[in-house]
């Protein structure tokens, strides 16, 4: 990994995590950053993890000590792939990449009609969308319109439907995309619209997120480059996290 691969891997874990942090303060529960990992003392909401990682080597007992692990489902991002959690009773839920496409590549027109989403009816029309039909679109709370660093885009058909989207997060150094979805055409109909959104709202930011698979290949496709490796962590039996609605925690969550 080259120096430049380094710091937009620690720039794309720091974003993920006030990410998550947002996520979880939308639902009430207070997370905080350490000098290692950011980690929320209780359960975090559905598909997002109790703890991220900020920098390599990070202490797993001190990691470990810091969530709830009593309570079924706790997860790692091991943003950096060099933990072993085993003997705390975690196993490797799954792996990805985390990628990037530069502030300067030409975004793509989209074929579809785009907006940030501004009041909560807007908010819950993009979630039932993203959510397709499986009963957790009250994930996304009104909440997160007040957070000035996320931004929920909202794309529409030329009848109106909400059928595409993501949430951008930006940071300091990038702007983060989780949660990218599209009712149909799957990324590649999705990543042209944000892509045209992200370019137009932070047109000096380089974009980062992460993928796996299918969906790691469609981001390639769209002008992202693999930058290094991810996993999340999952303590005891096997609970819901969402890997690429939500991080890419629809794609693996965002913070997922």
């Amino acid at each position: 990994m080259t120096t430049p691969q380094r710091f937009l891997v620690r720039a794309a874990a720091r974003n993920n995590a006030e990410w998550c942090a947002a996520m979880s303060r939308s639902h009430g529960s207070a997370g905080e950053f350490g000098a290692q990992a950011w980690a929320a003392p209780s359960r975090t909401p559905l598909y997002h993890p109790d703890a991220v990682t900020l920098v390599p080597g990070a202490d797993p007992a001190a990691l470990v000590a810091r969530i709830d692990t009593t309570a079924p489902g706790a997860s790692v991002k091991d943003s950096f792939g060099d933990l072993d959690l085993t003997e705390a009773g975690f196993r490797v839920l799954f792996e990805a990449q985390w990628i990037h496409r530069p502030a300067s590549a030409p975004a793509p027109a989209p074929d579809l009609d785009w907006a940030v989403a501004g009041d909560p009816d807007t908010l819950h029309a993009w979630a039932l969308a993203w959510d397709d039909g499986d009963g957790n679109a009250d994930l996304f709370r009104p909440g997160l319109l007040d957070d000035p660093a996320t931004f929920v885009l909202v794309g529409r058909s030329a009848e109106g439907r909400v059928v595409a989207g993501a949430v951008a997060s930006r940071s300091h150094h990038v702007v983060g995309i989780s949660n990218v979805f599209a009712l149909d055409g799957g990324p590649d109909a999705a990543w042209p619209l944000v892509l045209d959104a992200v370019d137009r709202l932070f047109p000096t930011l380089p974009v980062v997120g992460y993928e796996q698979g299918d969906d790691l290949a469609a981001a390639v496709r769209h002008g992202f480059e693999p930058i290094g490796p991810l996993r999340v962590w999952q303590h005891g039996p096997p609970q819901p996290f969402l890997r690429s609605r939500a991080g890419g925690a629809g794609s693996p969550p965002s913070c997922p």
